[in-house]
């Protein structure tokens, strides 16, 4: 399931890269295992020489790419005097010249890259730079999301103590915000519904009612962090993070962050 999730995440980043840049062909692959990629998508070939490729760490552009975590670029593959050219022949066979190689970064590791190419020997422009550039961070953060996810789901310690409960109540709000997803996200709130049970908030509806957003602060505020490290979890602004804790302090009758968690606790918003 993962692979293809992965798959078609790859698949509609390059379809946006080649509407956002106009190139003619868009390829790309994720690292299986080891140091080797298979480029596993296309869109705009005209050959099946390229799919299924094994591209190692240090070989040919993508290699370099792979290798240098950056991305890298040739206005004339054929004749390029800074990478190797074991993959001159299915590059030839596509009648590629120019291409350029995007990294796939995930926690500081590449799993991947993403080439966008001309079939003409011209140099690339920056909007086609910029265009593969944002491709590949969508792909980053679907997989940094999926694993975070996958991570958050994972079974728990035996016995975890409340506070252990509550941090990971405060992480898996804090993600909600970034997944797309419905039955993912469904799946996140009966999570985030059985650590509250298992922290014992109290049973039944909440007293108060919150917004998703207010909750979504509350539940960063309450494992420690700042509203500055809530702004960058909950991918808000500071002043907009300050507006709903302020809103939320309102609404529990709260006079302070700490009494509004508490308060929240309390009325069975959070664990």
């Amino acid at each position: 399931m993962a692979e293809r999730i992965e798959t078609v995440e790859l698949r509609g980043a390059l379809l946006r890269l080649r509407r956002a840049s106009g190139l003619p062909v868009v390829f790309g692959g994720l690292l299986q295992e080891g140091r080797t990629m298979r480029i596993a998508e296309l869109s705009g070939a005209v050959t099946p020489a390229l799919r299924g490729l094994a591209v190692s760490t240090g070989s040919g552009l993508g290699g370099k790419c792979l290798a240098l975590s950056r991305p890298c670029a040739v206005t004339d593959y054929r004749s390029a005097r800074h990478i190797t050219h074991e993959y001159d022949g299915p590059v030839a066979a596509e009648g590629l010249r120019a291409v350029i190689a995007v990294p796939v970064i995930v926690r500081r590791t590449v799993r991947g890259v993403l080439y966008g190419a001309l079939r003409d020997a011209l140099p690339i422009g920056e909007r086609v730079f910029d265009a593969a550039v944002a491709a590949a961070r969508d792909v980053e953060q679907a997989l940094a999301v999926r694993e975070e996810v996958r991570d958050l789901l994972a079974p728990p310690p035996p016995v975890p103590s409340r506070e252990q409960v509550r941090q990971a109540h405060g992480e898996l709000r804090g993600l909600l915000p970034r997944v797309t997803d419905p039955d993912l996200r469904a799946r996140l709130l009966a999570v985030c519904g059985r650590l509250e049970s298992a922290a014992g908030a109290p049973p039944g509806p909440p007293s108060v009612t919150l917004t998703p957003r207010e909750t979504d602060v509350l539940a960063a505020v309450a494992s420690g962090a700042t509203n500055a490290a809530a702004a960058r979890r909950l991918g808000l602004s500071p002043e907009t993070v300050k507006g709903y804790l302020r809103s939320a302090m309102r609404k529990l009758g709260a006079h302070t962050r700490l009494e509004a968690v508490v308060a929240a606790r309390r009325a069975g918003i959070l664990p």
